[in-house]
Order: structure tokens, then sequence, then C-alpha cells
């Protein structure tokens, strides 16, 4: 019995690879848009799933690469890098381009050790961000965390169901204008879904 050939090595880790991780974690709750995005991208389901698998694969070896580090090596130099103090803490924000949401950036913000405290997406600096009046503009992939907890002051953090989702509650009025209580979910920082208490608030 002949030989099986033997499997290629994967290539490079790439942007576009990146961005499927993003669209991996966003097709639990958004499974149409990710379709979308996907043949805009050019790439199939199956590219998708490998590259969640060979990202997490990145995420658990043995003595890998500190997270800053590894956001460097995959996505290249940062688009800026802005210093930036949160309480008393110390960081840098790292910014770089994803090319699906073009008016988005990720934001990675990272300690000096390289340790990453936060990565997410956000407005691209300079980009107006979404008009948020009612619950009908919260829709699907319309506007980050910080974009909501700022229409919706005050917003309470939520805790998420993954380490990356995010959760804000708040009160925003329904088409009538009557103030609803809403419960949001985020997916690294792009918003999902919102449920409404209907209980008004």
């Amino acid at each position: 019995m002949g030989r099986m050939p033997a499997k290629r090595p994967a290539g490079p880790f790439t942007p576009l690879d990146f961005q499927l991780v993003l669209l991996r974690r966003m097709a639990d709750h958004n499974p149409d848009l990710v379709d979308d995005a996907r043949h805009e991208l050019g790439v199939s389901l199956a590219d998708m799933r490998e590259a969640n698998r060979r990202w997490q694969a990145m995420l658990h070896a043995p003595r890998s690469r500190s997270a800053a580090h590894r956001y460097r090596s995959v996505l290249g130099t940062p688009e800026s890098v802005t210093p930036r103090r949160i309480g008393d803490l110390a960081c840098e924000a790292l910014l770089w381009p994803v090319p699906l949401w073009p008016g988005l950036r990720f934001e990675v913000l990272a300690l000096s050790n390289g340790v990453v405290w936060n990565e997410w997406l956000v407005r691209a600096p300079g980009t107006a961000g979404p008009v948020l009046r009612t619950l009908d503009d919260l829709t699907p992939w319309s506007c980050t965390v910080d974009e909501a907890a700022r229409a919706f002051a005050p917003a309470r953090p939520l805790e998420g169901t993954a380490p990356t989702r995010w959760g804000l509650a708040f009160t925003a009025p329904d088409a009538s204008g009557v103030r609803q209580e809403c419960a949001a979910e985020f997916t690294w920082g792009l918003l999902q879904r919102v449920a409404v208490s209907g209980r008004p608030g």
C-alpha cells in the first residue's frame, strides 16, 4: 500500500485569518451576517473553522509569546501606538485596521510586559460613529461597547458569556418614546443583539 502524501504545512497566520477568528465568535449570534462577510472575503466555512482552530492552538501553545507580541506578528506594525492611563494602570493602545469594517479598528491595550489588558473593536479615530437614539438604532454590528454606553448612559457592565464577549445593561426609548430596560451583548466589542425586558425603564 502506498504511503499517504504528507500534509502540507500551513502558511503564516495572516490578517485575513484573524478577521475569520473575529467572525467565528460572531456566528453564534448572527450567522447570516457572518455568511455575507465570508463571501465578501472569498473564504469558505471550512476556512473560518480552520483559522479559529489555529488561533486557539496559538493561544494555548506551551511557552507561547506574549499576547501583544502575538498580535504584532499576526497583524503587523500597528497603525498607531498611543500611551494611555486607565486609573492607576499605564498601558499602550495599539490600533490596527480591519478591512472588513473600514470604519473600525482593532484595539489592544497592552502593559509594558506584553500582557494584554483588553482587546476589541473600536471606532477608527476621526470616523463619525452611528447616531444612537432609540432601540431601532441598535442593530447588529451597528456600534461598539463605548458608543452604546455613551449613547444610553448610565450603562452598567454585565459579565460576558465568553472571554471575547461583553454585556451592557441600560434603558433606551423604543419607537414610541417609552424607555425600556435592555441588555446588549457584544462580541469582540461589536454589538450582536439586544434583549428587552418588557418592563418600562
